[in-house]
């Protein structure tokens, strides 16, 4: 029986971002999903307007009832948080489900290129690192890595041996293994990572395709969980969610409204 997952990230209403891009993909890999949303966001926030309902008052009321109804989850995977109270919380519920045997993902979604996203606060760092303090993995970008370790970005890219560094400091905050995204060692736009069972660090360059979509890494994160749920190594899951995500990018490269996001439902042989 194919593993069941909980995804605990924001709901747009428009665009395939987040839970919207998440689910699809991980149910058409064959894995019963549920999901816990964080917030409801009208749209994708690359339309530079957008309204967002904040629900940790929700969220304070299902942990109780899931208890009670003995819910639980071969792996979690979280994403946005809406406050620092919110992800208290939730770092809380995932604790205990680890102390159960449950697998927790975390993708500490705040910012890219050097900047945080729209809405995004100081208090949101603060936030994910109350989730890195519980997960098992987690998958940053460049950006996200530099705000959760206070160490500057260079948009010149780093070497190895920094990046091994910015590894070991992600670490350090309490993931046992981790990956960043989207970051430039030594010339070369890579994902980096440390798989905590064999104590190996690898890089992994890809080449970029000139062209962004909101959701990529939700998607990124929904194939990975995938194939490691599947019994894959972390390098090999990461090198076939990278390799299935330039098809979906160079496919859809050319459409018209970009800030929709990829439209998973019509990409799923890419995967």
């Amino acid at each position: 029986m194919k593993k069941q997952i909980l995804l605990i990230n924001d709901m747009a209403g428009y665009g395939k971002v987040a839970t919207a891009a998440m689910l699809p993909i991980l149910s058409y890999m064959g894995y019963p999903v549920f999901n816990l949303p964080t917030a409801l966001v009208s749209n994708t926030l690359d339309y530079g307007k957008f309204n967002i309902l904040e629900t940790t008052d929700y969220i304070r009321g299902v942990f109780p009832v899931w208890k009670e109804l003995g819910f639980r989850y071969d792996a979690i995977a979280t994403g946005f948080m809406a406050s620092e109270q919110q992800a208290r919380m939730i770092a809380a519920y995932c604790k205990e489900q680890a102390a159960d045997g449950t697998i927790i993902f975390v993708d500490p979604i705040m910012g890219d290129e050097g900047k945080l996203y729209n809405g995004v606060t100081p208090s949101t760092i603060n936030s994910m690192r109350e989730m890195i303090g519980v997960a098992h993995l987690i998958f940053p970008n460049y950006t996200e890595a530099c705000y959760l370790t206070n160490n500057i970005y260079n948009v010149e890219g780093v070497s190895w041996e920094e990046a091994q560094g910015l590894l070991n400091s992600l670490r350090a905050i309490g993931t046992r293994s981790a990956l960043i995204t989207s970051i430039k060692v030594d010339g070369q736009t890579s994902v980096v990572g440390y798989n905590h069972n064999n104590d190996e660090y690898f890089q992994l360059p890809y080449n970029e395709i000139p062209v962004h979509f909101p959701g990529t890494g939700d998607m990124f994160s929904a194939i990975l969980i995938a194939h490691l749920l599947d019994g894959e190594t972390l390098k090999d899951s990461t090198r076939k969610a990278m390799d299935a995500l330039y098809r979906l990018i160079d496919k859809n490269k050319n459409n018209a409204d970009k800030n929709l996001g990829i439209p998973i439902e019509h990409n799923f042989d890419l995967i």
